[in-house]
């Protein structure tokens, strides 16, 4: 499995495994209707607490990225809509710019600076979305 754990890093084991299984569909390594391991296999390659990773998946799911079918298991979602309001994940994403904002005034970037980061970021993410979609 894709997840890798920091338990040293203060992030809660079951946010890293939300983090890492978005990022896995952002970047393409995971595709709508892509199984991801039971909860049980999970838990037990990973070494931590069945119920972190239901706590995980639920997060997933509650956030619209994951589906579980009853009896077939747990699976990533087509790029629907979210089921969250549009304030709501509006509010979430703002969460996290203001600590790249925060971070970005630690390392001494400039908002221009940040910008041109993040343009080239998006345009990046953008190309390997293309280049996924065409494969």
């Amino acid at each position: 499995m894709f997840v890798q754990l920091n338990f040293k890093s203060g992030v809660p084991v079951y946010l890293q495994i939300v983090s890492q299984v978005k990022a896995a569909a952002a970047s393409g390594a995971l595709r709508a209707g892509d199984p991801l391991p039971s909860v049980r296999a999970l838990a037990e390659d990973l070494r931590v607490n069945r119920n972190t990773i239901a706590r995980a998946y639920g997060e997933l799911e509650t956030e619209g990225v994951l589906e579980l079918r009853q009896g077939s298991g747990c699976f990533l979602k087509a790029n629907g809509a979210s089921p969250l309001r549009r304030a709501v994940r509006s509010e979430r994403l703002a969460g996290e710019l203001d600590a790249v904002i925060v971070q970005a005034h630690h390392l001494q970037i400039g908002d221009d600076a940040l910008r041109e980061l993040l343009d080239e970021r998006l345009t990046e993410f953008r190309a390997r979305q293309r280049q996924r979609d065409d494969n």
